[in-house]
């Protein structure tokens, strides 16, 4: 039998889970290392997913609270896309994927896990990302540690892919 080793996912497990939603508390100054924040714009904030189906699996939110995407205004709307552009476009020059999932899942019932908060999934794919560990055991690996990718994406994200 193989094993594979997850040892980051017993702070996850042994942890309580924190008041609060991880958008607006990710929205406050400071801590962004420990909150895996990559990028606050005027109006959006862009952050790693601290759960990835894939490396380099990024969000990005609406500073402002809310699950209703018709409340965002056209400045907020315009500034929450130009957020995804960015993610996607930083993951192509650091990760070179050969497609994405980006996607906005609204209410919990559509898979949303913070489903008052809205939020965009930017996924990054390669041929064969999905093998037999999802098909036949239920287990997604990732290869690679939550601060060593941000770490790497967050010197793209502060010279914006210059």
């Amino acid at each position: 039998m193989e094993r594979v080793w997850a040892p980051w996912r017993m702070e996850y497990l042994l942890n309580e889970k924190s008041e609060g939603c991880i958008f607006c508390l990710a929205g406050n100054r400071g801590e962004e290392r420990d909150r895996l924040v990559l990028k606050r714009t005027p109006q959006s904030l862009i952050m790693l997913n601290r759960y990835p189906y894939t490396n380099g699996h990024l969000l990005a939110a609406p500073l402002r609270h809310t699950a209703d995407l018709d409340s965002l205004s056209d400045e907020e709307m315009l500034d929450l896309m130009r957020a995804v552009r960015l993610c996607r476009l930083v993951l192509e020059k650091v990760a070179s994927p050969q497609g994405f999932n980006i996607g906005l899942n609204l209410g919990r019932a559509a898979g949303a896990g913070v489903a008052d908060h809205l939020h965009f999934h930017i996924v990054p794919r390669w041929n064969g990302d999905t093998n037999f560990m999802t098909v036949v055991g239920d287990i997604r690996v990732v290869p690679e540690g939550l601060l060593s990718a941000y770490d790497r994406l967050k010197v793209w994200f502060d010279n914006e892919c210059e």
